[in-house]
C-alpha cells in the first residue's frame, strides 16, 4: 500500500515568543544552523516516503510563505490550507479524507513540523517499522519515545504488561499493545512513571491506513466525520474550497489524543530511542546547540562574564551578561524577554496579554 507522509505544521508556537510569531511561526525558523524545521522534518521523512506523497496541513495564513520556503520539497498541490484552527483531530482528519477521495487509500505517517531528531537513520528504521505494522494490522500505531529524564511536560503511554510487570515486547513485530494515555504528570509521578519502566512519551507521531482513521471518526468523533463527509464530497470539483471555508471554521475542536487515541482499545506502540525532542518551548533551544564550557547555549553577539547554564538568543544586538544563572534571554527587534529557565512553558502567558492588550503588531 502506499505511504503518504502528513507533516503538521499550522501550529502558533506561542510558548517561542517573541521568536515565533503569527507570520513566521516556529516551524518556519532555523534554530539549528541548518534548515528551517519543517524542511528539516520533509527531508527527514522523505527518507522513508518519496516527497511527491508529501502533505503539509497549515493555516491558511501561513500557506503562502510555507510555499515559498518549501519550494522543490513539497507539491504546492500538497499544501493544505486550515481557513481556522480547530486542533489535531481536523488537521488529521481533513488529510485522511484528501488522500481517501483523492487517491483511494494509503497509510498516513503523521509528524509534527517541530520535533528534533538526532539520530535520523535510527529514526528511519522506526518509521519503515510502524509504516509495516499499520499495513499489517489495520491498527492505530504511534512513536512512543524512550523517556531520558522524568519530563513534566509531555504526555505518557503506558504499555500492557504481563501479570510479573514485564512488558509484553514482540521483538520481531517492533511493536507492543498500549493500555492507556496519561496526561502531563507532576515530578514525583514522572519519576514513578520513568522507574517502571513500561511507559514512553507521547511524541504525537501516528501511523495508521486513511480509510482506517476515518471509520474511527465516524464511530468516536461522529459530528467531525460529517463535517468531514462534507468536505470530501466537493473535492475535485469547482465548489471544494467554497465547501471547506464554509465548513471547517465549525468543526468541532479536539486533538485526536482526546477524540480517538484515548478512547480506541486497538493502539500499538514502538519505542522509538532516537535523540527525539519537541522542541516545544524556549528552554528546549538547549537540545539544539552545544553549550559552552559554562553551560550556555548562545545564539548571535554576546559577551558573559561569570554566567552559567543561560540560553541566550541575540538576534541584531548584542547582549552582555554579569553574574546570572538560569536565565532564558532572546532579544529581537522589537522585543526583550528574560525568563527563569524554570518558568519556560508560562511564556505563552506573555502572548495572552498582548493579545488582551490589542498589540497585535508583536503577536
Amino acid at each position: 500500500m502506499r505511504t503518504y507522509g502528513v507533516i503538521m505544521a499550522g501550529g502558533g508556537g506561542t510558548r517561542f515568543w517573541p521568536l515565533s510569531r503569527k507570520e513566521r511561526p516556529k516551524q518556519l525558523l532555523n534554530l539549528s544552523g541548518r534548515e528551517i524545521m519543517v524542511n528539516e522534518t520533509i527531508d527527514r521523512v522523505a527518507k522513508s516516503i518519496g516527497k511527491d506523497d508529501l502533505f503539509i496541513v497549515t493555516n491558511v495564513s501561513q500557506a503562502g510563505l510555507m510555499q515559498t520556503e518549501t519550494k522543490g520539497r513539497i507539491r504546492e498541490d500538497h499544501i493544505l490550507a486550515e481557513p481556522a484552527a480547530r486542533n489535531t483531530a481536523a488537521c488529521i482528519g481533513y488529510a485522511a479524507m484528501e488522500i481517501v477521495r483523492k487517491y483511494e487509500d494509503g497509510i498516513m505517517c503523521i509528524l509534527p513540523s517541530d520535533a528534533f531528531v538526532k539520530d535520523e537513520e535510527e529514526f528511519k528504521r522506526i518509521i519503515d517499522a510502524a509504516i509495516s505494522a499499520a499495513e499489517d494490522t489495520d491498527k492505530l500505531v504511534t512513536i512512543g519515545i524512550k523517556p531520558t529524564f522524568p519530563a513534566t511536560g509531555y504526555g505518557y503511554i503506558k504499555r500492557k504488561a504481563d501479570a510479573a510487570g514485564n512488558v509484553t515486547f514482540d521483538s520481531e513485530k517492533s511493536y507492543t499493545e498500549v493500555e492507556e494515555f496519561v496526561e502531563k504528570p507532576d515530578a514525583e509521578t514522572a519519576k514513578t512513571y520513568v522507574g517502571e519502566g513500561n511507559y514512553l512519551w507521547n511524541s504525537g507521531m501516528f501511523i495508521w491506513k486513511a480509510s482506517t482513521i476515518l471509520s474511527k471518526f465516524q464511530m468516536l468523533l461522529p459530528d467531525i466525520y460529517e463535517c468531514l463527509v462534507r468536505i470530501g464530497d466537493a473535492m475535485g470539483s469547482s465548489r471544494e474550497q467554497e465547501v471547506i471555508d464554509e465548513v471547517y471554521p465549525v468543526i468541532p475542536k479536539i486533538s485526536i489524543d482526546y477524540g480517538i487515541m484515548e478512547r480506541s482499545d486497538d493502539v500499538l506502540v514502538i519505542e522509538g530511542d532516537f535523540g527525539w525532542n519537541d522542541v516545544g518551548s524556549l528552554d528546549m533551544l538547549g537540545i539544539m546547540k552545544e553549550a559552552d564550557e559554562s553551560g550556555n547555549v548562545l545564539y548571535g553577539d554576546q559577551i558573559n562574564l561569570d554566567t552559567t547554564d543561560c540560553i541566550s538568543y541575540s538576534s541584531d544586538k548584542l547582549i552582555a551578561t554579569i553574574g546570572v544563572k538560569d536565565l532564558i534571554i532572546v532579544q529581537t527587534p522589537d522585543a526583550v524577554l528574560v525568563c527563569d529557565k524554570k518558568r519556560a512553558q508560562d511564556v505563552k502567558g506573555i502572548v495572552d496579554i498582548l493579545a488582551e492588550n490589542g498589540r497585535d503588531s508583536l503577536l
